[in-house]
């Protein structure tokens, strides 16, 4: 006689919330590299940082996490627990380290752009200021249409969400209601970020950075910038609730 073939089984709760624990994965982020590099006793300072396409997508499916990982509310129930929205409320403080990375690692990018823009004994040339747009673009992670390159328009010309900082927005409030405040507020803050870095390159493009007064300019349009971008990263810890 021929064996039956194998029955599949529906998982138990027990082994969705073994698997959910260990979500979302550590991922690695490349540290940034702060390279001096001297020529007639001139300093100039260069960062490199950037999420790659593939944190991007790990971004991305995490705001999907809670429609794909909540489990039934009645099992939910039946071992005890508060409720399946609460555990994932939890789940995410606990990586919300990785969620405030990018934001981190943009701060340090127009850091170390504010350093170079600021010592007054660095002779300045168009090439230093292609590197500060450089790193101007860096730091927005995709996040002003008019700065993105042929490969990632082409993305956002298909639905792809190739903004980091609204990919964390969506992670972070996926579990508040639309008319949450915190997530409204999360929301106004990053068009707001979104616009400063918008000014912020323009003004760049704009600039004859061998002119101390226009330096001076830009630097604090950058500070501004960074002001935008505390106000996110604290806009995030509210939908977080850390």
């Amino acid at each position: 006689m021929t064996p039956a073939p194998p029955r599949l089984s529906s998982c138990a709760p027990s082994t969705l919330f073994t698997a959910l624990s260990n979500f979302p994965p550590k991922l690695p982020i490349s540290k940034q590299n702060l390279l001096p590099k001297r020529q007639n006793n001139q300093q100039s300072y260069r960062i490199e940082f950037e999420i790659s396409r593939r944190d991007s997508f790990l971004l991305s499916f995490l705001t999907l996490a809670p429609s794909l990982s909540l489990p039934d509310p009645a099992n939910a129930f039946s071992i005890g627990i508060s409720g399946p929205k609460d555990w994932l409320k939890e789940q995410k403080k606990k990586s919300s380290k990785f969620l405030l990375a990018p934001i981190d690692a943009s701060r340090q990018i127009l850091n170390s752009a504010y350093l170079l823009l600021m010592d007054k004994q660095f002779d300045y040339t168009n090439k230093d200021l292609e590197e500060v747009q450089k790193m101007f673009r860096s730091a927005a992670r995709d996040c002003v249409p008019q700065e993105r390159n042929s490969f990632v328009a082409f993305q956002a010309n298909t639905g792809v969400e190739v903004c980091t900082f609204r990919l964390i927005v969506k992670n972070a409030s996926s579990l508040l209601d639309n008319k949450d405040p915190a997530k409204l507020q999360a929301e106004a803050i990053l068009d707001d970020l979104i616009r400063s870095f918008a000014s912020l390159n323009g003004l760049a493009g704009d600039t004859a950075i061998e002119l101390s007064s226009r330096r001076e300019k830009l630097a604090d349009a950058l500070m501004d910038t960074i002001s935008s971008l505390n106000k996110f990263e604290q806009g995030i810890k509210d939908c977080l609730e850390v």
